[in-house]
């Protein structure tokens, strides 16, 4: 009788990997996915590649910000900077900027500077002394009843403009007079109102007041603001503002005019926490509330407000806008938005949760330097054309501008560096020194629930000169790393052949290290399958 032969099988399977993800720190990470990494990047995507290095390009002493409007610009201490050059003094500590027109606003100093004039002057406008003239004058070349104030030896020029809004304080023999108001002109140590716009004395004779008497234009105590449509915007703890059209001095303007300054309260709980541009549309955050401002004009204007995911406290900084879509951290992580309901984009960070986030964009990838739990903070950078995260390092970003094609950043320490793929390189920039990286994978199970063994490992890659790469393993978690093989450091593309000792192991992980420049381009592992008994 002739017998069935029986199959031979040596269990032993090949696994090529040549696509290579972004990270997913999650236990449900498949085969070879990266479950921890440094300074890697998406841009050789589906190659596994190092970030190209950092260019620094300045030190600051006291770092206090940084921004761009026609040039680079920023804080050192008390010194405000334009084009490399001392322009003005504000206070030590961190600063928020806008632009609109020539002017760059700095918060909360409450100061600006004109890139065009090298003006730099105050947002408000305060004069105070003991006696103020209240009379009739004139009006646009007419005499006028009961419009004017006059104090002589002063020239109002020197504190205001005509169209300011001001606010009058201290009166009190006619305290009516107390009031906001609109300048309508200046001459000299006069200021015209519209007609009848102040109580005079008996039979309209002049009004003298004494004491000590006030006339301010004011700005909003702003912690948030932006530029759109020719108008600063801006939020204080609870109401929304916007300056008059293309005049960043004046927010208390109500003339019935397209130009006019515009107020809101939205009546709901909670603070502020956030506000950008996006879309031709202000946007304003709080934690659970996303509020648009529509309209053109005051008349018009209107805000609509939408119970969503908002934008986490001190999370201020992390808006921004890449790939036109609008990026930031919420309390469930960062979120992408783009007119709608907002879409979690964090879930490949896992159960990690982070704070203080601080945030800027090259256009199309969204770097974000965030806090986690631990009180460490990680420089991470979401790519929108290909949907991968990769983690750069720790450094923690305070500032963040385009300038150039640039993307700038300003650390703590008070380093400028440029990050990514620069477009223009500045004189005198120098890349940061040796790179250090490291990619991890998640445990390789090849979908077997029995032991396994890896006998194998095949890498092709390309290292540039004077860099190198260590191939290390662990076996069932047990938080040993074992070298594997020398150092590579050919800098040429080939593969490697990496003998390894069999070890039986429910599960393995694979990590590669190294300095300098380097693309991983496949990863071939050769295994042979066991049985369920014991791994050694």
């Amino acid at each position: 009788m002739k017998l069935p032969e029986m199959k031979y099988a040596d269990r032993i399977h090949k696994s090529k990997q040549i696509r290579f993800g972004g990270l997913n720190h999650t236990v449900s990470a498949s085969d070879g996915e990266l479950f921890a990494m440094r300074n890697l990047t998406s841009d050789c995507a589906p190659v596994l590649a190092s970030r190209a290095p950092r260019l620094k390009c300045g030190m600051l002493q006291e770092p206090g910000g940084l921004f761009s409007w026609e040039k680079l610009c920023w804080v050192d201490g008390t010194d405000f900077y334009f084009d490399g050059a001392v322009k003005g003094q504000v206070t030590a500590g961190k600063k928020t900027f806008a632009g609109i027109g020539s002017w760059i606003v700095i918060l909360p100093d409450k100061c600006c500077y004109n890139a065009d004039t090298g003006e730099f002057r105050g947002m408000e406008a305060k004069w105070s002394g003991q006696s103020l003239t209240f009379c009739d004058g004139m009006l646009y070349g007419a005499e006028a009843k009961a419009n004017t104030i006059q104090c002589p030896g002063v020239d109002w020029a020197d504190w205001f403009r005509a169209g300011d809004g001001v606010t009058i304080s201290g009166c009190s023999k006619k305290p009516g007079n107390n009031k906001s108001i609109i300048i309508r002109s200046i001459d000299g140590d006069k200021l015209y109102f519209y007609e009848n716009s102040f109580a005079l004395d008996a039979d309209g004779a002049a009004c003298t007041e004494e004491g000590n008497l006030c006339i301010e234009r004011r700005m909003p105590e702003l912690k948030y603001i932006c530029e759109n449509e020719n108008r600063l915007w801006g939020c204080t703890y609870d109401r929304i503002f916007c300056c008059k059209l293309g005049d960043p001095f004046n927010w208390e303007v109500g003339d019935g005019l397209d130009t006019d300054s515009w107020n809101v309260d939205t009546g709901s709980a909670g603070a502020f926490t956030g506000c950008i541009a996006y879309g031709g549309y202000p946007l304003f955050f709080k934690e659970d509330y996303i509020y648009k401002v529509y309209g053109s004009v005051p008349s018009n204007f209107g805000v609509v407000g939408n119970a969503s995911i908002g934008l986490a406290k001190e999370c201020g900084e992390s808006l921004a806008v890449a790939g036109e879509a609008l990026f930031y951290m919420s309390t469930s992580g960062v979120m992408a938005y783009s007119g709608g309901i907002p879409q979690p984009i964090g879930a490949a960070f896992g159960l990690q949760r982070f704070k203080s986030a601080v945030a800027g964009s090259d256009g199309l990838k969204y770097y974000i330097s965030q806090e986690n739990a631990e009180g460490d903070w990680e420089l991470c950078v979401y790519d929108t054309q290909r949907g991968l995260w990769h983690r750069e390092d720790e450094l923690q970003v305070s500032h963040y501008t385009k300038y150039n094609g640039n993307l700038y950043m300003l650390d703590t320490d008070g380093n400028i560096w440029i990050g990514g793929n620069p477009q223009n390189q500045p004189d005198g920039a120098e890349p940061e020194e040796t790179l250090e990286w490291m990619a991890e994978f998640s445990d390789f199970t090849g979908d077997e629930p029995n032991k396994k063994g890896v006998t194998k490992l095949q890498l092709r890659l390309e290292l540039e000169e004077g860099a190198s790469a260590q191939v290390w393993m662990q076996f069932d978690s047990d938080g040993q790393w074992q070298k594997i093989g020398p150092a590579l450091s050919t800098s040429t593309k080939r593969s490697y052949y990496l003998p390894i000792i069999p070890r039986r192991a429910d599960h393995y992980r694979l990590k590669l290290t190294g300095t300098g420049g380097c693309r991983i381009y496949s990863l071939t592992r050769e295994n042979y399958i066991g049985s369920e008994h014991k791994s050694k």
